[in-house]
């Protein structure tokens, strides 16, 4: 499996290589391999979760407090998705900055999103599902949001496609008013987390 650094650090994306023949096809999407040849260390996995969701329903800009937050290895299985990574992670030197990854039921490519930067994306067509890989079970006092549709933050979501956001990401705040209220993770404390998972592996 192949896989490249997004501009947010921490997160990459995986293409795994997809087998077609006359019954279907065959690919393995996660791979502990490539995981720990990306980020140093395997993901644990504590929970899985499967969304459906209409086109145009943006889920998101999700994270959790770090440590110890939540990892996620994300990918589409059915239909397709634009998936986005927003850096929340005060003091990092790409702090609210973005990258998106197409995901797709086509060529099962994947996006793993380390603990501590945000998470969202927008479904391109009905019935898209999403399967999440999650190192921490849900917690919802550890649980925050930025509004997707913060205008500093410009995320891609596609012009023609209306968006669908539930009350509560409608009510989340900015990113300007998270930070006031002290609700962002900290860099330095997200990456002594991730150097904490790595010795844990070596």
């Amino acid at each position: 499996m192949d896989f490249r650094p997004l501009k947010v650090s921490g997160a990459f994306e995986f293409v795994p290589r997809v087998f077609p023949d006359e019954r279907g096809l065959f690919v393995a999407p996660f791979q502990e391999e490539a995981i720990v040849r990306a980020a140093g260390h395997p993901l644990r996995v504590a929970q899985t979760n499967h969304s459906v969701s209409r086109a145009g329903s943006i889920r998101g800009v999700h994270f959790a407090d770090t440590p110890p937050g939540q990892a996620k290895y994300v990918y589409c299985p059915i239909g397709s998705l634009l998936d986005v990574v927003v850096d929340l992670r005060v003091g990092s030197p790409t702090f609210g900055e973005w990258d998106s990854v197409r995901l797709d039921a086509a060529e099962f490519h994947a996006v793993y999103v380390a603990e501590g930067i945000g998470h969202a994306f927008i479904a391109l067509e009905d019935d898209t599902v999403m399967s999440y890989l999650c190192s921490e079970p849900y917690a919802p006092a550890r649980e925050h949001g930025i509004s997707p549709l913060d205008p500093a933050l410009g995320l891609p979501w596609p012009a023609g496609l209306p968006p669908i956001v539930s009350e509560k990401d409608k009510a989340a705040p900015t990113l300007a008013e998270a930070l006031d209220q002290g609700l962002l993770p900290s860099y330095a404390d997200c990456v002594a987390y991730y150097e904490k998972l790595r010795s844990a592996h070596r």
